[in-house]
């Protein structure tokens, strides 16, 4: 399987790591209301889509960037690739 590194260009997957799910993008703020069964959430639970779904690469054998893929998990079909800090922004978050 190729990535297309938003920076790099084409990669072999074999030079990421595969992390899971793109929503631990959005953690929990520990703070609020209710954070001890929203981090138990976060944590325990994932979804197993059959199709399009975003997940977490982590490019260990070349820049250390994270990534955003969208990929369709019946086919392997990579029809999006972001870097995680973009997406992170878009979805409101600063840090």
């Amino acid at each position: 399987m190729i990535i297309n590194h938003p920076l790099l260009g084409p990669r072999d997957a074999a030079e990421f790591v595969y992390l899971g799910d793109a929503s631990l993008i959005d953690r929990p703020d520990w703070q609020a209301e209710g954070a001890m069964e929203q981090f138990h959430d976060y944590g325990y639970l994932r979804d197993n889509p059959a199709g399009q779904h975003q997940e977490l690469w982590y490019h260990e054998q070349g820049d250390r960037s994270w990534l955003v893929v969208t990929r369709d998990t019946l086919t392997h079909e990579i029809t999006r690739v972001e870097l995680a800090r973009d997406v992170a922004r878009a979805r409101g978050r600063d840090k």
